[in-house]
């Protein structure tokens, strides 16, 4: 199948010697959603103001459904752009600001009222069209944009760190919002952020960007459970590292920790040599269980009750400490602070192993 947005090795660079980009290849469907994730300075912002027309690759191609933008003007690109900042016009009316670019496009005025009604429609503000963008909640200017992006019906919706100024709950009503139009609307999307669970509750598929380069495109669910790299392993979500000795067992592996102790894994990846590696293990993967020599020794630190599950930090032998999360009604046991144990992987549980 054809991609409907391909970048083909695209680079950038800061300041002619610093890559910004580096080799950019990523191909994304028809009707996607894409999320670009990474810390400042990964390049996930450039890539996407490189798509947008607002900044010019230094080298490689870019399509949009199969015709090459890479020189194409921004405001010939017909792709829509949400800012952080939402950009609104202050003095202009929530209908006029949606209207504007129509208007820009020369549109006659019929059709601008139908188009800004529809999308003030789709982003549940009808009846708000008089007010200005002042006498609006944070949540509902952000939606003003949108629908003034939407208005022009784009080829490609961008979403430029469009959560950032929200609070935690006005943050997660706005993320099920956008991904509600986007799945009705069928557009494809981008969206850059360098929040992990924004990344993970809203994509189809995941880039994970670091100092320029992708370093894993997925599914959320394999970006999380079987990160490519030691990167991904410790950006997205939690992860334990334990480093030791990976070596055959049978038909089996295990890990012989630094700390002491061992750990069954079935199968390892993306090692699979025997060596010096480093497991990288959730909490949720680690499970609680008798002392013994297929386990790692450790001793409770503390245990905190958050929500439904209890988070125990425990020290190994070597006094590393790791995290592990189990839920209240495990076994009905509340662990104390100093207790000995062991810790084992979960059966089942995803092992991200990899190379020293």
């Amino acid at each position: 199948m054809t991609p409907f947005v391909r970048f083909d090795r695209v680079r950038r660079s800061f300041d002619g010697q610093t890559d910004v980009v580096r080799d950019l290849s990523l191909d994304v469907a028809r009707g996607e959603f894409l999320t670009l994730l990474g810390p400042s300075g990964s390049g996930k912002t450039t890539a996407l103001m490189m798509l947008a027309g607002f900044e010019r690759p230094d080298g490689g191609v870019i399509l949009l459904d199969g015709q090459d933008i890479t020189r194409t003007a921004p405001h010939k690109r017909n792709i829509g752009v949400v800012f952080q900042s939402y950009a609104l016009f202050p003095h202009m009316s929530v209908a006029q600001n949606v209207a504007f670019p129509l208007e820009v496009r020369g549109l006659s005025r019929a059709t601008r009222e139908e188009r800004v009604g529809r999308a003030l429609d789709m982003v549940r503000l009808a009846g708000f069209g008089d007010r200005l963008p002042a006498q609006l909640s944070g949540g509902q200017q952000q939606r003003v944009a949108l629908a003034r992006t939407l208005a022009v019906r784009p080829r490609v919706l961008l979403l430029d760190e469009p959560f950032a100024a929200l609070d935690k709950n006005l943050r997660l009503d706005m993320q099920i919002e956008i991904r509600r139009i986007q799945r009705e609307l069928g557009v494809t999307t981008v969206l850059v952020t360098h929040d992990q669970e924004e990344a993970m509750s809203m994509a189809d598929r995941i880039a994970v960007m670091n100092a320029g380069r992708v370093e894993q495109f997925d599914t959320p669910e394999t970006v999380y459970d079987a990160p490519s790299t030691r990167f991904v392993a410790t950006f997205v979500g939690t992860a334990n590292l334990l480093p030791g000795r990976l070596a055959r067992d049978g038909d089996g592996w295990v890990l012989e920790a630094e700390a002491g102790g061992r750990l069954a894994i079935a199968r390892p990846s993306p090692c699979t040599r025997e060596g010096a590696a480093v497991l990288a293990a959730r909490p949720e993967h680690l499970s609680i269980v008798e002392p013994g020599p297929d386990a790692l020794p450790a001793t409770v630190g503390m245990v905190l009750p958050l929500g439904p599950s209890l988070v125990h930090e425990l020290a190994l032998a070597d006094g590393r400490p790791i995290k592990l999360v189990r839920p209240r009604t495990a076994d009905g046991v509340r662990l104390r602070t100093g207790e000995r144990v062991g810790v084992a992987l979960r059966p089942g549980s995803p092992a991200a192993v990899f190379a020293q």
